[in-house]
């Protein structure tokens, strides 16, 4: 018998958010679940609810790609547990996810019992991985992990500035959608580049991209 657990579910497929919702009902008897579909709900719910006793977070999400949605609210709210529910279940993919600061990592191919088990781990503060995953071997090299920290630093204006960056969006476009001024966006563009260490809009959106599982699994 756990006490009253709250868990943020955030997966944009209401069919994969059904199943571990399923897995946390069995998981914990009184349970609050907090649904959200894009980064920019997870980021408001994570500002709103961070006091969650873990979050169960989809890597590629509307806004996030790859590990900037983890790496970002590691961040920002360092204390909040997540634990990384994927459909890549490549080795090199799980060992950064750990190394980028998930307690724990769940396939998408497990079964419904393994994924109780995994979140009932996840619930006591123990790190649930798959069995076969070799967590030897590099990780993270400089570059990476510069990039990362740059990432782990924006504010969350900035970080959703960056998000419309990769999605190819201009400054007016983006001062649209945020309802603020093109000043405004170039402030957050230059302090982006800043942080992460870059010359050009371009160079900001390749280094985003460089947290990309696409990227990542055939390095």
């Amino acid at each position: 018998t756990m006490h009253h657990a709250k868990i943020v579910i955030a997966d944009d497929h209401p069919l994969y958010r059904a199943a571990l919702k399923q897995a946390v009902t069995k998981a914990t008897t009184r349970v609050e679940i907090v649904e959200v579909s894009t980064m920019a709900e997870l980021q408001d719910a994570a500002q709103e609810h961070n006091d969650a006793d873990l979050v169960l977070l989809d890597l590629t999400m509307p806004g996030a790609s790859g590990f900037s949605g983890l790496v970002y609210l590691k961040g920002q709210v360092p204390e909040l547990p997540v634990v990384v529910v994927s459909g890549n279940e490549d080795h090199a993919i799980i060992r950064r996810a750990l190394e980028y600061g998930a307690l724990g990592f769940i396939p998408k191919s497990v079964s419904l019992e393994t994924m109780v088990e995994a979140v009932q781990a996840a619930l006591a503060g123990d790190a649930w991985i798959p069995d076969d995953v070799n967590l030897e071997g590099p990780v993270l090299d400089d570059k990476e992990a510069k990039i990362a920290a740059g990432i782990a630093s924006l504010t969350p204006q900035q970080f959703r500035v960056l998000a419309m960056l990769m999605q190819g969006l201009l400054n007016k476009q983006i001062a649209y959608e945020l309802d603020v001024s093109e000043a405004t966006v170039k402030a957050h563009v230059t302090a982006i580049l800043r942080k992460l260490k870059v010359h050009s809009r371009t160079q900001a959106v390749i280094a985003a991209r460089s947290l990309d599982l696409e990227t990542l699994a055939g390095s």
